[in-house]
């Protein structure tokens, strides 16, 4: 009896060593990727999609047959639009989950946020959304606009006689370090240009802010003293509101254009547009470009919204940082195969020059030194369906100035990724 004990003992224990063994060997054979976008919070409206269309593209790629003949796992986390969370979870992602690289962020308080622990661990981060530059960290890849591929050609169209030859600016952001930033180099720029302080108004509220009637009737009572434009700086859902108020106040783009850097075709879903229609965004891709490669990447992003089910499933859209999200993970996964691995080191080193035919209908470069993509720059007028006709756009794409020349000092420091600490 006791014999026949210890075998069934022995068998047991082989079989469970076994299973664990199989598990181990399973683990090994797929590259865990983090995708660390808030999933609650005031910054859910504009980051759910972009963690789903980053598993639209795994997708993509695994049905492929994966990276170097592994197939691609996600991590999701959610953040939930709390700040220190990010950099918690960016932690967990590295330490304990293993990922070879995290897909994240959106706004620059959260990218801040995570920064150190991407250098400090060696961790590699692409971040997908236009930001304010003065940053080019060797642990980041950045997919999305620097000020010089959109805030300042923005502008500088507001000033040209097509834009409608503004004189006066209200610069209007959420209370943070992008847009404060990004204004304190538009500020510089205007000064440039001969607009004086008395011309330019700034003006800053919290995130999740939702009652915008004061700051609208302030924009009506500045656009007396002479033509005006709105440069909009506004995160997250409090672009609902805002938008709402400047219909309540029939404050039409003919009269003061708005122009935003953070609201796209994604942000427009929630409001009647139809009072909105000639407000401006720039960006560097519109769901409305017309290429056959973009036909595809908006008749994928459907498709995948109404088989998994998507809120809005039937009005799902695409948008700029999506766009940037999908290129980031595709050159990633490009430069791991050049690399043949998914090491950090090695995957930088391959990054450099990799290109992508994107949806824009652009080909985009990975500059060579400063982790910055070459885009195109494009500024659309607001349709009454919530798209966006491109009323300019450059004929190349644009190489990253992330050191921007309009803040002194910046001409001094090296055109090449450094750590921030």
């Amino acid at each position: 009896m006791k014999r026949r004990s210890l075998i069934k003992a022995f068998t047991l224990t082989a079989s469970i060593a076994a299973m664990g063994m199989s598990w181990t060997i399973q683990a090994a054979e797929t590259i865990k990727v983090g995708i660390l976008h808030s999933l609650s919070g005031t910054m859910a409206i504009s980051e759910t999609s972009l963690k789903d269309v980053a598993l639209m593209t795994i997708d993509e790629i695994n049905a492929k047959g994966g990276v170097n003949g592994k197939k691609l796992e996600p991590v999701v986390v959610d953040p939930a639009s709390n700040w220190p969370l990010f950099a918690e979870k960016a932690r967990q992602l590295l330490t304990q989950d293993k990922v070879a690289v995290v897909f994240g962020c959106w706004t620059s308080v959260s990218r801040k946020s995570v920064l150190p622990v991407f250098e400090e661990l060696n961790g590699l981060l692409f971040y997908p959304v236009q930001y304010e530059g003065e940053e080019m960290s060797p642990n980041v890849f950045y997919t999305g606009a620097a000020p010089n591929q959109q805030a300042i050609p923005a502008v500088e169209y507001l000033m040209s006689e097509d834009g409608g030859s503004a004189k006066r600016f209200f610069l209007l952001g959420t209370d943070y370090v992008y847009p404060r930033t990004t204004n304190k180099i538009l500020r510089s720029f205007l000064h440039s240009k001969g607009v004086k302080d008395s011309d330019i108004e700034e003006v800053y509220t919290p995130f999740g802010h939702a009652d915008y009637q004061t700051i609208v009737a302030n924009i009506k009572k500045f656009s007396a003293g002479g033509k005006t434009a709105v440069i909009s700086t506004v995160n997250g859902d409090s672009n609902v509101p805002f938008y709402k108020e400047l219909a309540n106040q029939g404050l039409k783009a003919t009269d003061v254009p708005v122009v935003a850097f953070s609201v796209g075709e994604q942000e427009l879903l929630g409001i009647d547009t139809k009072p909105l229609v000639g407000n401006l965004a720039a960006w560097n891709y519109f769901q409305s470009v017309d290429n056959p490669v973009n036909t595809k990447f908006v008749a994928d992003w459907k498709a995948y919204a109404k088989a998994h089910n998507l809120p809005n499933a039937d009005k799902a859209v695409t948008n700029d940082p999506m766009e940037a999200t999908y290129v980031g993970i595709h050159m990633w996964a490009q430069a791991a195969e050049k690399a043949k691995s998914t090491d950090v080191d090695k995957v930088r080193e391959a990054m450099a020059g990799q290109t992508f035919a994107a949806p824009s209908g652009f080909t985009l470069t990975m500059d060579k030194t400063n982790h910055h993509l070459h885009k195109p720059v494009m500024i659309g007028e607001i349709q009454d369906d919530g798209q966006f006709n491109v009323v300019w756009q450059t004929k190349e794409p644009i190489r990253a100035q992330p050191w921007s020349p309009y803040i002194p000092g910046n001409d001094k420091k090296p055109d090449y990724a450094v750590k921030s600490n």
